[in-house]
């Protein structure tokens, strides 16, 4: 099957600073020479996990993920080799040649290639039309009166959907987009009895909707008039482009907002989102929906520490604060409550009052477990003891939400003080980690450590040498390293691989490349290798690590021939013989260097 070169791959990771990649994804301190911060593959509360520029590697020694730049995106993206090398050549502007790829990637990389160019001229179309067209007057004055000028709307990319079947349709048709591609794009309908295709957003406003690269992937259309649709938003079904519950409306403009302020303000919708942005309150997103899920708290996770919810103060907004609990305190981000003005949303507060006021009500808002105890006990029927028995359940829930155990004692104790319950009453209402997962959920808390290729002493130190020191390494591969590897252990399984393989020691573009046809937990007890302080004396120690494999080989045959000297029924030609074998290997021991250095197990 085709492949990349590997000399484009080097490029690939080369142009790729793994600091700038990680920091992209993981808020990152530096700390001396290295860079830490919190894991993003397993919960924490104390950084364990380190990035090195110099080594061009991450290690996490919590759960022993590690690897190079493209290691992170393969393991943060849920995502194969070759696709993180994509996503990776995109962003550092390397083409990567047809020819290398098979038919199969091809044909998947040219086919979102396609929808992404479909989707960035759609919303150039739905833009001239908002700007231009006559029949977008109405959502030219829409837009002015809530406060969005045309370099707003620009910046955003926000168009109109004209009031037809086929507009979109015909213009894409023209600019050369296939039936197949139009019909993956997620971008129009479908007649179940002809089968053809009509434009799926029509007459409404149009905000495009980016992944973190700001890639047009989807839409979200919004009416003009409530009475003209009963759906007041229509947004794109999920594509391979777009997945509804792992995009955040505004990431790509937000995030370095988001990881200055370590704290997202989170917004019912896109127009109260980019208010907030214009007017200065840039750490803030929108969710697909009104609701989190699992996989969008992992990913604010990645830049803040606190979430603000500003939903509406109704029962819906309510609803949607409580269905959003679960997640976000099951990824330990402090969560907080921005209570509004009667009758106004961000949007409407910063019109009306200007920013100031609505970033007051940022700095005003309450924790969660607060403000959700003030609005039980503030209800006639926590007078009641069925009230108060309801009132306390549902916050025992929440609370059983939070996965670090001292964090959800304190929370505990101070809701029973506000609850006025005895903590002991509390703590008995708290649900089990198996009972808070529902069948559509992901876990709270998904820890799954790497268990990484176990190497010994010995095998750690000839690892190091071989991927970081050339003089070593060609010395060690000087010798007959094969047989004396070759005793079936994933260790020695791992070392042949790596002395087989063709790198340069010690450049890390070169290692990242080769280090893509591993496995994880190859990768894993690699990334510890490369971690580890270098011997000084290389060579002298691969000779040393040289002869105590020699020692354990020579130890092993001496052990086999005294078994089978065990034997029964043996002749004496058959015990000089084995006598002969032993007197051979033991002189070959005694012949062997003595041990400089400990490099036993």
């Amino acid at each position: 099957m085709p492949r990349i070169p590997e000399e484009i791959i080097e490029q690939i990771a080369a142009a790729n600073d793994i600091v700038e990649v990680v920091g992209s994804y993981v808020r990152l301190q530096r700390a001396g020479a290295t860079y830490k911060g919190l894991c993003p593959f397993h919960t924490e509360r104390t950084p364990s996990f380190t990035v090195n520029p110099q080594r061009q590697m991450y290690k996490c020694f919590g759960c022993q993920a590690g690897g190079s730049v493209i290691r992170f995106v393969m393991e943060f993206e849920h995502t194969d080799f070759l696709t993180a090398v994509r996503k990776l050549a995109q962003r550092a502007n390397i083409t990567i040649p047809e020819a290398e790829m098979s038919a199969e990637d091809y044909a998947r990389a040219g086919l979102r290639s396609r929808l992404l160019a479909m989707h960035q001229e759609a919303a150039a179309f739905f833009h001239v039309q908002l700007m231009r067209a006559p029949t977008a007057d109405g959502a030219r004055d829409y837009l002015k009166k809530r406060g969005l000028s045309a370099e707003v709307a620009k910046s955003w990319k926000i168009g109109f959907a004209p009031d037809t079947w086929d507009g979109l349709h015909n213009h894409l048709q023209d600019h050369g987009f296939k039936p197949d591609e139009l019909t993956a794009s997620g971008l129009f309908s479908q007649k179940e009895d002809t089968k053809r295709l009509y434009d799926r957003f029509r007459g409404r406003i149009m905000f495009p909707i980016c992944n973190d690269a700001g890639e047009v992937i989807a839409f979200s259309g919004r009416v003009l008039f409530a009475e003209q649709s009963p759906a007041k938003y229509v947004n794109s079904p999920e594509t391979m482009l777009f997945i509804k519950g792992a995009v955040l409306f505004g990431l790509h403009k937000s995030k370095r907002a988001l990881l200055d302020k370590k704290q997202a303000i989170v917004c019912e919708g896109q127009i109260d989102t980019i208010s907030a942005y214009e007017a200065g309150v840039q750490n803030v997103i929108a969710p697909q929906g009104t609701a989190f899920t699992p996989r969008q708290a992992k990913i604010l996770k990645r830049y803040v520490e606190e979430v603000a919810l500003c939903f509406d103060a109704d029962a819906a907004g309510e609803k949607a604060a409580e269905r959003s609990m679960p997640h976000l305190l099951g990824e330990s981000l402090i969560v907080r409550c921005i209570e509004m003005p009667p009758g106004e949303d961000p949007d409407s507060l910063i019109r009306n009052s200007g920013p100031d006021a609505f970033g007051q009500r940022v700095r005003d808002a309450r924790d969660f477990f607060e403000f959700q105890i003030a609005r039980y006990t503030s209800k006639p029927e926590f007078a009641t003891p069925r009230g108060k028995v309801a009132a306390t359940r549902k916050i025992a829930e929440f609370v059983s939400y939070i996965p670090d155990a001292v964090t959800r004692e304190a929370v505990l104790n101070n809701a029973a003080m506000r609850l006025r319950v005895e903590p002991a009453q509390l703590r008995a209402l708290l649900k089990k980690p198996e009972e808070l997962r529902r069948a559509d959920d992901e876990p709270v808390v998904d820890v799954k450590p790497i268990e990484p290729i176990k190497l010994d002493h010995t095998q750690q130190l000839l690892a190091q040498l071989g991927l970081r020191h050339a003089v070593a390494r060609a010395w060690l591969q000087s010798r007959g390293w094969q047989r004396m590897l070759d005793d079936g252990t994933p260790g020695a399984a791992l070392l042949v691989k790596i002395l087989e393989a063709e790198i340069r020691p010690d450049e890390p573009a070169s290692l990242a490349a080769w280090q893509g046809e591993l496995s994880r937990e190859e990768e894993a007890a690699v990334s510890t290798a490369l971690a580890a302080e270098l011997p000084s004396d290389g060579k002298e120690c691969a000779e040393d690590c040289w002869f105590e494999l020699e020692r354990r080989d020579i130890q092993r045959r001496i052990s086999e021939q005294t078994a089978q000297s065990r034997q029964p029924g043996l002749s004496l030609e058959e015990h000089g013989a084995i006598h002969q074998r032993l007197m051979g290997l033991k002189r070959e021991l005694a012949a062997l260097p003595p041990r400089r250095r400990p490099v036993g197990d």
